[in-house]
């Protein structure tokens, strides 16, 4: 099992045993979205429907174990297929954005209150959160 499934286990499980299913969002001052490792882990984007038939994405996912596990840290936004919420629009260009938007399921998307800011879905089109 690779570095960024066996972590987003852990965190996803942490967060549902902590308070609830996504942990309890009203600890949180805002939308503003850091680009951290565990928000990259937690991330949905990568099973996003806007996401699956790129190959651009598919490549980043293929190096970010790697990249991951030889920083020890956050890698650069661009390397990442992800955390649009944070980072903003995506540097692939290849999404398909007529597919069905899941940020609305994501644990960052709720544990940063996301439905309070703009824009509120499709951060990987329209940008970071404000």
């Amino acid at each position: 099992m690779n570095f960024i499934i066996k972590y987003r286990k852990l965190l996803i499980s942490r967060a549902q045993i902590k308070n609830g299913k996504y942990g309890n969002v009203s600890e949180n001052p805002g939308p503003k979205v850091p680009f951290t490792v565990e928000n990259i882990t937690i991330c949905m984007c990568p099973r996003y429907p806007v996401q699956t038939g790129s190959q651009c994405v598919n490549e980043k996912l293929g190096k970010l174990d790697e990249v991951m596990e030889n920083a020890g840290k956050a890698p650069r936004p661009q390397e990442v297929p992800g955390v649009y919420c944070s980072t903003g629009a995506a540097t692939c260009k290849d999404l398909n954005p007529s597919q069905m938007c899941i940020c609305g399921s994501c644990a960052v998307w709720h544990e940063y209150k996301l439905v309070s800011g703009k824009p509120v879905y499709y951060f990987c089109t329209s940008g970071r959160t404000q």
